[in-house]
């Protein structure tokens, strides 16, 4: 049988990528992870014991739609698929391919299974760009054997893939990485001789080094392309000195080489607590441009933005509660926005709560009244509920008096009846005290139109 040459299993754009040099080729692109043990993060996906990785290591491959933001791993990752199981790869862009295309792709497919037995993987990239048309193209050959699709999307794929062809795949979800894992990414790079930058002598400075993580949001293609433009600044501004010693890059090239200052930032130190407070504190005190302000500092700075949205939410309850009964919904909004959308998109979410907030109408009523009744738990101990709104399930509970006299309220007028509901020794103690800002003044007028209801029943009965 005839053997495949190398250039069978590549497309044109790969095969004269191969043929450059090491050095004509990006940084991101020479590091590309060449195997599993090479690839960083997603281990839940690629880890020992996952999905994917049981089907490569027992050769059962099958299509898969890679769902994940840029710079995840999903170009690589099918690359690596194809490349454990022997498979013949073939790149197709989304963007920049149709449907004649797409049928060179087939007519390649079964010339590689009938002339080598060679299984094709098409990796198809962006493939949420493909119209109905294109992905219908594929469906029957998806569906035969012909071709394993892997597609790789930036979009939620119950939205953008027609559901014949997503219910032939298995949707496999990426994630951002770490700015630990960007870390050994950036570190890897540095002492890589073979393929990196391991052959110029350079180390970076651990804040620079956390700085150029967190600049990446994420992104490992980011990560390296960051780092080859910093160490190409550093290079243009060497002073002239032995260049056998290790080039050290620092936070301050960092700046310099992106023309941006490093904010000064600690996740877990006193700077997150110190800009977290600066925000609750501008929102409650009603400043809309403090609280963008200290919002986007965060932002910028890399704090994650689900746990500044996790204090808003509770913000909405703890700083406007019933004022504005809406700010919980919008601040729980802008989460699953930002959830939905991702960074940075999702982050205008989070500047739309953060304003709405500041401006809405403050009251920590429910906040106060949840401490006060805290306090007289602590202080009262368990108390038992009054007998008339006790619940009687059995004969002995209704004997002994559970229910008698409880009063149903939707058979009264407006649905209130005078009665007791806390226990005895309480009856007289207030613990929700509604403000009369914003919707809590109705909420005040209606509670105080019910006290006076219950007074006059009393002074009637006397």
């Amino acid at each position: 049988m005839t053997q495949a040459s190398p250039k069978d299993s590549m497309d044109i754009f790969e095969y004269h990528a191969e043929k450059a040099t090491a050095s004509d080729r990006p940084l991101a692109e020479r590091m590309r992870p060449r195997n599993l043990d090479e690839f960083i993060g997603q281990t839940s996906v690629v880890g020992k014991g996952s999905l994917v990785r049981r089907a490569i290591e027992a050769d059962r491959i099958f299509s898969m739609i890679l769902w994940g933001p840029p710079g995840c791993g999903k170009t690589t990752l099918a690359r690596i698929v194809a490349q454990e199981t022997k498979s013949h790869f073939i790149h197709f862009s989304a963007v920049l391919s149709g449907v004649k295309d797409i049928r060179a792709v087939i007519e390649k497919a079964r010339d590689q299974k009938t002339l080598y037995r060679r299984r094709t993987i098409l990796f198809v990239d962006e493939i949420h760009r493909f119209n109905k048309a294109q992905q219908d193209a594929f469906l029957h050959h998806v569906e035969s054997g012909l071709i394993t699709l892997i597609g790789a999307t930036t979009e939620n794929p119950s939205f953008e893939v027609i559901a014949p062809l997503l219910s032939r795949c298995r949707v496999i979800t990426l994630t951002l990485l770490s700015e630990e894992e960007l870390a050994v990414i950036i570190q890897n790079a540095l002492e890589d001789a073979e393929r990196g930058l391991g052959g110029q002598h350079l180390s970076i400075e651990s804040d620079a080094g956390a700085y150029l993580a967190r600049l990446s949001d994420g992104d490992a293609r980011s990560a390296l392309n960051n780092l080859e433009a910093a160490v190409a600044f550093k290079k243009a501004t060497a002073d002239t000195g032995d260049t056998s010693s290790p080039e050290r890059i620092t936070l301050s090239d960092l700046e310099s080489a992106f023309d941006r200052k490093a904010l000064i930032y600690d996740k877990s130190g006193e700077s997150h607590y110190n800009l977290i407070s600066a925000l609750h504190k501008s929102m409650r005190g009603s400043d809309a441009d403090a609280s963008l302000y200290w919002l986007i500092r965060m932002l910028e700075a890399g704090e994650d933005p689900l746990y500044i949205a996790r204090r808003m939410v509770r913000f909405a309850s703890e700083d406007i509660g019933n004022a504005d009964p809406g700010a919980l919904g919008v601040a729980l909004q802008a989460m699953e926005a930002f959830r939905f959308l991702g960074s940075p998109e999702g982050e205008l979410a989070l500047a739309q709560a953060a304003i709405y907030l500041a401006t809405a109408p403050k009251s920590n009523a429910v906040y106060a009244a949840c401490k006060a009744v805290q306090q007289e738990i602590r202080s009262t101990g368990s108390l038992p509920p009054p007998l008339h709104i006790r619940n009687a399930p059995t004969g002995l509970m209704r004997d002994l008096g559970y229910g008698r006299g409880y009063r149903y309220a939707h058979d009264h007028k407006d649905a209130y009846v005078p009665q007791e509901y806390l226990p005895d020794e309480l009856r007289t103690r207030r613990f929700y005290h509604a403000s009369r800002r914003g919707y809590e003044q109705q909420i005040h007028q209606r509670i105080e139109k019910w006290r006076a209801l219950a007074q006059k029943a009393k002074t009637d009965k006397s």
